[in-house]
């Protein structure tokens, strides 16, 4: 098998041209979390469109084109900036205030955890046809390596995901909390599962 080669770069140096590509690697790998708004990805692509911050964002390029992405924050920093007419525009009133709300209090907002020196990092994904390919390993291990972090936290992984659990584990991280969530069941799942990386001062060192 031929090693697929894997270059991250960050959003913004991609540059708006990309905006288009990178959002609808977004919507497609997160879908199901965002059905309520709309089963149309392409509806869901013109109203978020807009408001990815890209400097926030790490693409993973296989030729050229978006395989996969990653976020990465610290602090108090958020990933969106979304407008209210413009969600409103592409998927009417009811639906897109009720999108607008969700964003603004669920993906918004900063971990009660957060401080200087802790890097999270979410949003992992990987386009269909390149999943099973390091990818997704690329994507983190490029995120591990940037400067300045004492510490990673992955917040609220489905306990369903395996795959992405695996790939966590494997680079040195260990679960630290999970968490029930209402309704959890009928959306396939048990319970949301948190690992991190690195030294913490409060508890020592994360061990595997």
């Amino acid at each position: 098998m031929v090693e697929t080669r894997v270059v991250v770069e960050r959003g913004d140096e991609l540059g708006e041209r990309y905006r288009r590509r990178i959002t609808e690697v977004y919507v497609r790998s997160f879908a199901a979390d965002f059905i309520a708004f709309s089963r149309d990805t392409g509806k869901l692509a013109d109203a978020f469109e807009h408001m990815l911050l890209l400097d926030r964002f790490y693409v993973a390029l296989v030729d050229g084109e978006p395989a996969g992405l990653a976020s990465l924050t610290e602090g108090d920093q958020t990933l969106f900036a979304p407008r209210w007419r413009e969600i409103r525009r592409h998927l009417g009133f009811a639906r897109g205030l009720l999108c607008y709300l969700v964003i603004r209090r669920w993906f918004m907002a900063a971990s009660d955890d957060a401080r200087p020196g802790l890097a999270e990092i979410g949003f992992v994904a990987t386009e269909p046809d390149f999943r099973g390919r390091g990818v997704a390993t690329a994507l983190l291990r490029h995120l591990l390596a940037q400067p300045g972090y004492r510490e990673y936290v992955l917040e609220d992984i489905k306990d369903t995901n395996t795959s992405a659990l695996g790939v966590y584990t494997k680079l040195g991280f260990t679960e630290y909390k999970r968490r029930k969530v209402r309704f959890a069941r009928r959306a396939g799942f048990t319970e949301l599962v948190s690992m991190r990386l690195g030294q913490d001062p409060a508890s020592g060192p994360a061990t595997g």
